[in-house]
């Protein structure tokens, strides 16, 4: 039907049925019925559109009202970066004579390195201080793994900083994440600065977050800003324990801690296909093209340690595949072929594109990539609409199950692990069995305890009602015949 969006059918009847009943529309879908012919259109006029609401702005005016909160300062003199197997035995020594769990924080040169890896270790644990150590200057750090032993690591963001630790051989026994218990108890903003602020009224600097931590020396003020981001860490885990016990979300903490400590990165797959303006580039031989660039670029930037976007933009691989020049002189030529590589490497550019174009048609990429899941959920509502109720269903109990908990909705379950659920979910439908057979899939999946006994339930409801026959609007009756004049 003209108006409306792709996947959406409208049936004229239905609509004019639940209308005549006193059925309300919301502005968008009002608007989409218009559009189709299906509702006569009305004039509307909103003066307050894209105003704030009266919390939000009563929220601002406090805002703008307080002061700023007095700033974050170390509470002891800056240490010395340990770089010498002398400074590590003290170090190791005082962390082992400290008391409580260890902060723990890493700085990678995220947009600077091909490598994940850590060029800067900070470590906080009462009665020991803070230290900063340079893990580029030692083959491992078994010695500081053996000093802080079982103790309880506390990380902010762990995912990020556990694959870098652990290639320097530091791994945790036990860890808490205050990142991931905001989450969990509904902080809208779960940044280390924010839950600081927040929660002990100091003000973190956050200006040297983007630099390039490979630089060696690095700079005082940049080893400051490191220090800082285990300063309190300590304390913020205490009060975001205390509250975790209060709301009964401890349990849930700790089985999602525990998982945490075998995170893996997941492996990319298909990660050409994130190439920032893929969706402009037409035909599968220009997709071969993207491909074979940014495979070459991957190479490059592994080989030298220097972030892909530093070789060769995203912007000039699309160019460059959706021309398909075949000489050096021609590629150099292209508007948007830029970038540091674009011209030191132009004979392998060119070389990789010549192969692209002499490959069979059958070896070429496809533009929609292979799944094992289930198809996006707008497709679900013309390949199986008994599935995209189900999915209807359990979103909306979801959103009101995580309302309940304060908490995001994607916290409470993955939503890719509901989805493969409700796609296709086991074949027995007696309730009893049924949501001992999804409580078993979401675990297979991955979910922790605590997230399939909250959502299996919901899970089940949704699935039976997917399955229920979706009853038919009454017939409008046909009009009677006019007499003959």
């Amino acid at each position: 039907v003209d108006g409306c969006p792709p996947g959406i059918a409208i049936d004229q009847a239905v609509i004019q049925h639940w209308l005549d009943k006193g059925a309300q529309p919301t502005d968008r879908i009002a608007r989409m019925l218009e559009a189709a012919g299906a509702r006569t259109k009305t004039e509307r006029s909103n003066p307050n559109k894209g105003t704030p609401g009266k919390k939000a702005q009563e929220r601002a005016a406090e805002a703008a009202e307080a002061e700023p909160a007095p700033l974050l300062t170390l509470r002891e003199p800056m240490p010395d970066v340990v770089e010498t197997p002398e400074a590590l035995r003290a170090v190791c020594e005082a962390v082992a004579g400290g008391t409580g769990p260890v902060a723990i924080d890493a700085e990678r040169a995220s947009g600077y390195r091909y490598s994940n890896r850590a060029y800067l270790i900070q470590l906080r644990r009462e009665g020991s201080g803070t230290h900063l150590v340079d893990p580029i200057a030692f083959d491992d750090l078994a010695p500081l793994q053996e000093a802080i032993g079982e103790t309880e690591w506390i990380l902010h963001a762990a995912t990020q900083d556990l694959p870098c630790l652990r290639d320097e051989g530091l791994s945790p026994t036990e860890l808490f994440d205050t990142e991931l218990a905001g989450r969990l108890l509904g902080y809208p903003r779960v940044g280390l600065a924010t839950l600081v602020e927040t929660l002990l009224g100091r003000r973190m600097k956050k200006e040297h977050s983007a630099v390039d931590w490979s630089t060696r020396p690095l700079p005082k003020p940049w080893l400051e800003y490191a220090a800082l981001d285990v300063e309190v860490l300590v304390e913020l885990r205490d009060l975001l324990a205390a509250e975790l016990e209060e709301t009964g979300k401890a349990e849930w903490a700790r089985q999602e801690f525990d998982a945490l400590r075998g995170f893996e990165p997941t492996p990319r797959v298909d990660a050409w296909r994130r190439t920032s303006g893929l969706h402009k580039v037409r035909g599968r031989r220009s997709l071969g093209a993207v491909k074979a660039l940014w495979e070459l670029r991957d190479s490059l930037a592994e080989q030298r340690d220097v972030t892909p976007g530093r070789i060769l933009p995203d912007s000039a691989i699309t160019v460059a595949a959706t021309h398909m020049p075949t000489d050096k002189g021609a590629l150099l030529g292209l508007k948007g072929f830029h970038g540091r590589g674009a011209e030191r490497y132009s004979s392998r550019w060119v070389s990789t594109l010549r192969e692209v174009a002499e490959l069979p048609e059958d070896e070429l990429p496809t533009r929609a990539p292979r799944s094992d899941g289930p198809p996006t959920p707008r497709a679900w509502g013309d390949r199986d609409p008994v599935a995209a109720r189900r999915l209807q269903h359990a979103r909306e109990a979801m959103t009101a199950l995580a309302e309940e908990h304060s908490m995001p909705a994607e916290q409470l379950l993955t939503p890719d692990f509901m989805r493969r659920t409700l796609w296709a979910p086991p074949r027995t439908r007696d309730p009893q069995a049924l949501a001992a057979a999804v409580a078993e899939q979401l675990t297979g999946y991955g979910a922790r305890p605590w997230q399939v006994e909250l959502t299996t339930p919901l899970l089940v409801a949704a699935i039976l009602h997917g399955d229920e026959p979706v009853p038919e609007a009454p017939q409008p009756e046909p009009e009677a015949p006019q007499p003959d004049a």
